[in-house]
């Protein structure tokens, strides 16, 4: 394998600017494939920023640590996609949805479709409301499995979150009447930790107003999980005055922490609320009850 430039670490906040293009052997192109392939079907789903900060970290051939080793990768995988080496559910993208009505061709076909889409309400009998509120829509993709399995809402705020977003969310609270624990996901950096502050302060006080209480805390990317998981960082931006008051030399995404370490953060902080033996009581309850769909489905047939 080539040698190449290794990635920034906590140990190297403050690494070189190499601007250097690189062009990769076929060789290189092969090991980098390899690569990409494999970390993907291990972590999958992850984002192609995600698999950059991966092939930084691994030191892959002609993967420079800017702009133009991540679109080298973006370009690679796109083309390990198009030609079948890599499958497309590998990748996470939530950014883009449908929106259709959902029909049946009857009542037998409803509630067949009921059965396999029932959820028991986990959160019914618990004292809190919990929701993750992630600074990304790509991210969202990597965190569904977590919160999908815990049923609890996954809030994409795509940097700062605007003033009817919030105040809806306190609204939903509102009727749910509990006291609401939030985790945020989002960038080390002026931006990402100045949305983090302006989302806190809006959801604060909006939920004064109703007399709400609610609890804010950043799950990640904090500065101790940057030394503590030696995290790849980047430059922080200087371009505005706001930008020149980040009392940093570096900068770190959400996205250079490994999808499996993020999912296993925040599967860590929700098992405190339910623990394992209990979600698996509660599993055993609702399998026994779509079981129990699945007969009506089946009765309303002869309907």
């Amino acid at each position: 394998m080539s040698a190449a430039a290794p990635a920034y670490t906590a140990s190297q906040l403050n690494p070189a600017n190499d601007n250097k293009r690189h062009r990769g052997t076929v060789e290189e192109m092969e090991i980098r494939a390899r690569f990409l392939i494999a970390y993907a079907s291990k972590h999958s789903p992850v984002t192609v920023r995600q698999l950059f900060y991966a092939a930084t970290v691994a030191g892959l051939p002609g993967i420079q640590k800017d702009d133009n080793g991540y679109n080298a990768v973006q370009q690679q995988v796109l083309k390990l996609r198009r030609t079948g080496r890599m499958p497309y559910a590998h990748i996470a993208d939530l950014t883009r949805f449908m929106r259709k009505p959902r029909t049946h061709g009857g009542i037998a076909e409803a509630l067949e479709e009921t059965a396999l889409l029932y959820r028991r309400a986990l959160w019914r009998d618990q004292p809190f409301h919990v929701e993750v509120w992630v600074e990304k829509d790509a991210l969202a993709g990597s965190l569904t499995p977590v919160t999908s399995e815990f049923d609890v809402p996954l809030m994409v705020c795509r940097g700062f979150t605007s003033e009817t977003f919030a105040h809806d969310a306190v609204l939903q609270w509102a009727d749910i009447g509990k006291v609401v624990h939030v985790y945020h996901l989002g960038d080390f950096d002026r931006s990402g930790q100045d949305a983090a502050a302006d989302l806190e302060k809006k959801l604060a006080g909006f939920a004064a107003e109703r007399g709400l209480k609610v609890f804010f805390e950043r799950l990640g990317v904090t500065l101790a999980q940057i030394y503590a998981l030696d995290l790849p960082t980047r430059e922080p931006k200087r371009k505005t005055t706001a930008d020149q008051r980040w009392p940093y030399s570096f900068a770190c995404e959400l996205d250079a922490i490994p999808p499996d370490r993020l999912r296993s953060m925040l599967r860590e902080r929700l098992e405190e609320y339910i623990p394992a033996a209990q979600m698996r009581v509660l599993t055993a309850a609702e399998d026994s009850e779509r079981t129990l769909l699945h007969a009506f489905a089946r009765h309303a047939e002869t309907l």
